[in-house]
């Protein structure tokens, strides 16, 4: 009897061990350039791995949940109807990417906007958890820059002068860093793009990014967002 009970107990947990292994995982949001190198269709709108909230008061909890369960999964959505029934279904979509100048405009437009949103939700956290970039990365942003804060100004400059919507972004490329914007929803990791590399930092600056709570102040809110950093995802990114 006992060893009955012991047995069952011991089953009964490791049922519990993978329910809870499971549930973290999908409360955990894509790591996008390993996860996404594999990833392709159908393409699933994964939660946040943080509330809605958590960023303010950077960044309000209604233009949060707004952006990521509306526009996000817009992209996601309408990315799976572009590439149904044809042979980019099962193309990871970093393959699509290197030849996005010959794809069809739906599925590099969602294509891109399904990655970057992946990309740019794991790049933030709350203010209080932002905390600094490696030495590693600090030293590569110096070499290069002369300092963290010029590196932030050409940067926000970048997406500030980006016409229209699109994003601004740090890349990682042969010779170090560079810095770079791309309109719409193109990236870094596209054919189309003048500066080809590593996505480390991605800012979006499409409109529904920013304005319920910026209005049309984009530069308010590129100074503002640099307080959500997640400095030591983009150190990861940086040292893989």
């Amino acid at each position: 009897m006992a060893n009955n009970l012991s047995r069952r107990d011991f089953i009964t947990g490791a049922l519990a061990a993978t329910l809870v292994a499971r549930v973290s995982f999908a409360l955990t949001p894509p790591n996008s350039n390993e996860e996404l190198t594999f990833m392709h269709g159908p393409y699933e709108l994964k939660p946040l791995g943080y509330a809605y909230n958590s960023l303010e008061p950077v960044i309000d909890a209604e233009t949060m949940e707004i952006h990521h369960s509306k526009h996000h999964q817009a992209y996601a959505d309408n990315l799976n109807k572009a590439i149904a029934g044809t042979e980019m279904d099962k193309m990871p979509l970093l393959d699509l990417f290197k030849k996005a100048s010959t794809l069809p405009a739906a599925v590099r437009n969602n294509g891109g906007g399904h990655y970057n949103h992946t990309f740019f939700w794991q790049l933030m956290t709350s203010p209080s958890k932002s905390g600094a970039p490696s030495a590693e990365l600090l030293a590569a942003i110096n070499s290069k820059f002369g300092s963290l804060d010029t590196m932030k100004t050409q940067l926000n400059q970048a997406a500030l002068s980006r016409f229209g919507s699109g994003w601004g972004w740090l890349v990682k490329i042969d010779k170090g860093l560079e810095i770079t914007s791309t309109p719409n929803q193109d990236n870094p990791l596209m054919d189309v793009a003048d500066i080809k590399g590593t996505p480390l930092i991605g800012i979006d600056v499409w409109e529904h990014a920013y304005y319920l709570k910026y209005r049309n102040k984009r530069a308010d809110y590129l100074n503002a967002w640099w307080q959500v950093v997640n400095w030591a995802e983009v150190s990861r990114l940086f040292k893989s």
